[in-house]
């Protein structure tokens, strides 16, 4: 079943702002709201956003990865990949002649989200 986006009059964010706190709450959906008939704002509750946020960062990690993929021709096996990510962890830090890209580790985790 298709998910049928929730549309409402500007109007009603002062006249009803608790009836669409309490929708984006229950729902994780997004509220579109529209002034003279159009498409003006989207409130959505804080958690949707940072999920949102967070997917979109993971999206872009991924087509930077894949871009790196294309344009170097070096591979590691599983094992090597794991060796060296317990290494990190625990602290034991080793650098290779590629070391990861400065923004390889910026994607936050957010509160409530299991990564």
């Amino acid at each position: 079943m298709p998910i049928v986006p929730k549309i409402r009059p500007v109007s009603d964010l002062r006249n009803k702002f608790r009836d669409i706190s309490g929708e984006v709450h229950e729902s994780n959906a997004p509220v579109y709201l529209t002034k003279n008939g159009r498409g003006d704002m989207v409130v959505m509750s804080l958690e949707t956003y940072e999920q949102n946020l967070f997917e979109s960062e993971i999206y872009l990690k991924l087509k930077e990865a894949e871009y790196q993929a294309t344009s170097v021709k070096k591979r590691f096996t599983h094992d090597e990949v794991m060796s060296e990510l317990r290494k990190v962890v625990s602290g034991k830090e080793t650098r290779r002649n590629n070391p990861p890209s400065r923004d390889a580790a910026k994607v936050p985790l957010r509160k409530g989200l299991n990564v």
